[in-house]
Order: structure tokens, then C-alpha cells, then sequence
């Protein structure tokens, strides 16, 4: 007859709920133990914040500056001694300058003779390209085309009276010098304006046309009239 194991005396037969058990437990365990924080105590902390020595020092205190309260004003006398003025003031009599009626004024006869009345012209300026009769150049009184005379015979003063700075020649300097000029109503040279490279040829050309003769003045509609005009003068070392 064979033996049978009784199911209940099976020790093997719930082995792996204890075993699911058992890892539960130690896995809670370990987990609990790795969450697990120590913290030091607050009160130290508190302790240490506060610097006792700090606490020992003495708070000076603020000294009350006593001032002394400013001196009374000086009394007023008692008696007001009223002194008389004995000297005797001139009184100023302002007359009025208003006139009445019976004001009499005096006429005073003035001859036209003795007022000198000075009309002052106004300047008329003419360009030199389209004045109707152009300035005189001495020696151009009878020459035909006047314009083209007047022109010849500036360039022949300038060739005539031009004298090189000895200052540019030393230095070398050369350049072309514009000059402008009026011809006046009386027909002397006037307003000479230099525009160059140099002050010394600027100088030079302003005494060039300086040493132009008077001419005969330029006219517009028969009246004498100013006429400005202007030339280049090249300063070149040969």
C-alpha cells in the first residue's frame, strides 16, 4: 500500500506568497531608509544669530545744546527831544511850460536861401557788359569799337606797370589774381577787391589797378553812372 503525503503537512506549497511578503517588507524598509533626513537643532541656530557682545555696547547719547537767548532790544527813551530847524530852505518855483491863449508866440521869418538842402543821388551801377556807353580809356576817345579799346589798353597798363613780388619769387609761388574794380561817376578807380593764391601777389595786383588814370565815366541814358569791371592777372616765373 503506497504512502500519501497529506496536502496540509506541505511546506512548500505557499512559499512564494512569503516570499512577495518578505520583499515587500525589505524594499519598504529600504526605502523608508533612504527618505530617512537628520535635521540639527533650530534652537542652536537661533543662538548663534544674536552677537551678545553687540548687546553690551553703550548708545551714546545726544547732548542738548543749550543756547543763550538773544539780548532784549534797547528801550525806547522816555522823552523825544524835537529839535526846530533853524535854517531857512529856498523854495525851487517850477514854471509851467504849458502855453494859453495869451501866449504870444514870436514868428521867425527864415529865408530859403539860408537852408542848404543836399540831395544825396543814388549810386546806379551798370555792368560793363551791357552799359550803353561803356568808360573812356584815355586815348581811346576816338577809337571806333570804345569796349575793345578799354580792354586793350587795361592789359597794356598791367604788362606796363607789373612788378613780380620778390617774396613769391623767392618762394616760388605762383598763381592767377582776380581783381575787381569800380570805374566811378567821376571816373576815378575805386572799391578794388583782390581775390588769389598769395597776399603778396594779391597786394601787388590791388597796386597795378591803383595806378589806373582816371577816365571818362560810363554812361546809361546820358547820365554818368558807376561801372564795376574786373580782370585776371596771372603771375607766372619764367
Amino acid at each position: 500500500m503506497q504512502v500519501k503525503k497529506n496536502p496540509k503537512a506541505d511546506l512548500n506549497r505557499d512559499s512564494g506568497l512569503y516570499f512577495v511578503i518578505g520583499l515587500t517588507i525589505v524594499l519598504f524598509v529600504t526605502w523608508r531608509a533612504l527618505e530617512y533626513k537628520s535635521y540639527d537643532s533650530v534652537q542652536d541656530d537661533i543662538v548663534q544669530l544674536f552677537d551678545t557682545d553687540n548687546l553690551d555696547e553703550e548708545v551714546p547719547k545726544t547732548e542738548v545744546i543749550i543756547t543763550a537767548p538773544p539780548p532784549p532790544p534797547p528801550a525806547a527813551p522816555e522823552v523825544i527831544e524835537v529839535i526846530e530847524d533853524t535854517e531857512e530852505m529856498e523854495e525851487t518855483i517850477i514854471e509851467s511850460t504849458e502855453t494859453s491863449q495869451e501866449t504870444v508866440i514870436a514868428e521867425i521869418d527864415l529865408d530859403a536861401s539860408d537852408i542848404n538842402l543836399e540831395e544825396e543821388e543814388e549810386e546806379i551801377i551798370v555792368p560793363f557788359a551791357i552799359i550803353e556807353e561803356v568808360p573812356v580809356f584815355p586815348g581811346c576817345e576816338n577809337a571806333t569799337n570804345k569796349k575793345a579799346c578799354f580792354n586793350e589798353m587795361i592789359q597794356k597798363h598791367v604788362q606796363k606797370n607789373f612788378m613780380y613780388p620778390k617774396t613769391a619769387e623767392e618762394l616760388g609761388i605762383e598763381g592767377r589774381v582776380f581783381v575787381q574794380f569800380v570805374i566811378g561817376r567821376d571816373g576815378n578807380i575805386a572799391k578794388i577787391r583782390t581775390r588769389g593764391p598769395d597776399p603778396s601777389l594779391e597786394k601787388e595786383a590791388h597796386r597795378i589797378i591803383a595806378t589806373l588814370p582816371q577816365m571818362i565815366p560810363g554812361r546809361q541814358r546820358k547820365r554818368a553812372v558807376s561801372v564795376p569791371y574786373s580782370i585776371p592777372i596771372n603771375f607766372r616765373l619764367m
